[in-house]
């Protein structure tokens, strides 16, 4: 078989179109902790809608407010590296980069401070309409 035969039957997935088939299609490790930073943060931006953008659930509120995505080992949480500044300390623990913070699936969630960090990224684009990213 050649190489361009193998590329074709390999089975293409449709790019998920909503927030509950983005989880429903990531793996299998990944699942709870998505569904559970989920109610987070729709507990936290409750009048936010949820959308998929660039391949990754997001909330919106006239800008994006937060995005998040399943890998390998680990959920990536994407506030914003404005929001992150305040929990600096708190997030010293984490491997962290530009505005995201990366949650091994092998440990819980840290719900508090996700909720902490979100509500503040929704008062900072209330008050102050702070962009993402």
């Amino acid at each position: 078989m050649s190489a361009a035969q193998g590329r074709s039957s390999r089975k293409i997935r449709p790019r998920p179109s909503s927030v509950s088939e983005y989880i429903a299609a990531a793996p299998p490790e990944s699942r709870r902790h998505l569904r559970e930073l989920r109610a987070i943060l729709r507990e936290v931006a409750a009048r936010a809608t949820e959308a998929i953008k660039w391949g990754f659930p997001v909330f919106e509120e006239k800008r994006i407010l937060f995005a998040f995505g399943a890998f390998k080992s680990h959920l990536n949480f994407m506030p914003t590296s404005s929001a992150m500044k305040p929990f600096a300390k708190e997030l010293a623990r984490f491997k962290t980069g530009k505005g995201s913070i990366q949650l091994p699936y092998e440990r819980p969630l840290p719900k508090a401070l996700i909720r902490r960090i979100a509500a503040f990224r929704v008062r900072e684009l209330r008050e102050k309409d702070v962009k993402w990213m």
